[in-house]
């Protein structure tokens, strides 16, 4: 890893640490000031957060840098500032995946990750609370085309549960029951693999993040993806998160706020603002 780069990530944590600390210490600033005695209690020393503290050593000790730029991880770093601790769903498990676990403290993340051997690896170097579940693609990059005409089709543009989607050859309706089960508040799709024609590509994973956003009860869900550069991510971002939805570009990592769209009273929502 660059040392300009992992220095910035270290000292990235210790901002958040830091803040945190003095959170505390001003809270217990103002409990020992209203004691019945009028003395003044000594604040006790906080240990760092585990999920920061193997952050740490983490980034501190590897060679290997995260996929995504400083800048691009900014992005989603500032919107778990403002949403943590929260449900953060991540599509791909990679070597910045304890760097999202760690700024969620407190929250719940889970990694969705299709190579079962690469999740032995990750495993081996990740502690154990860092959450990750297998999943697998049925797509292809090459039908990307065929896929994205199913825009205009009404089943594929009809808010509803996910895991019993009209339109089966975008929805991934085979996830794990945690997937559809919790709400989410932050998804970043990261993966699959998505660079060669035989590769699964991310068109379902982006098309469910956008259903499973429009579907939540109410509220609001932020959506990141990576890799716009690539026409994949490119096309279906823009098609089914839509562009009135974009709140923000850095590099090659998109941003969505995309709310609720619950059918109500029989009100259909566009699904595009």
């Amino acid at each position: 890893m660059p040392l300009t780069l992992k220095l910035l990530m270290i000292l990235f944590f210790l901002y958040l640490l830091l803040n945190a600390s003095s959170f505390q210490f001003r809270q217990g600033n103002i409990t020992s000031s209203g004691t019945e005695d009028g003395g003044a209690k000594a604040n006790s020393c906080s240990k760092i957060p585990p999920s920061l503290a193997d952050a740490i050593v983490h980034y501190a000790t590897s060679k290997i840098t995260p996929q995504q730029t400083i800048d691009e991880v900014s992005v989603t770093a500032e919107v778990l500032r403002q949403r943590s601790p929260c449900n953060f769903l991540v599509f791909g498990l990679g070597h910045d995946s304890l760097m999202w676990s760690a700024l969620n403290h407190g929250g719940r993340t889970v990694f969705l990750e299709e190579d079962e051997k690469w999740i032995e690896t990750m495993r081996r170097r990740l502690p154990t609370t860092v959450e990750v579940q297998r999943v697998v693609y049925d797509t292809r990059v090459s039908e990307a085309g065929q896929l994205l005409e199913l825009r205009r089709q009404r089943l594929c543009t009809a808010v509803g549960d996910p895991r019993r989607s009209k339109c089966p050859r975008l929805a991934l309706r085979e996830l794990p029951a945690v997937v559809y089960e919790v709400e989410w508040d932050v998804i970043m799709v990261d993966a699959p693999t998505g660079y060669h024609a035989r590769a699964p590509g991310r068109m379902s994973a982006i098309y469910t993040a956008g259903m499973a956003a429009r579907w939540r009860e109410k509220g609001e869900t932020d959506v990141m993806v990576h890799d716009v550069d690539r026409s994949v991510e490119d096309e279906f971002s823009k098609a089914f998160l839509c562009q009135g939805y974009m709140k923000r570009q850095e590099g090659r990592l998109r941003h969505f706020t995309i709310p609720s769209q619950r059918p109500n009273d029989g009100v259909d929502v566009p699904f595009c603002p």
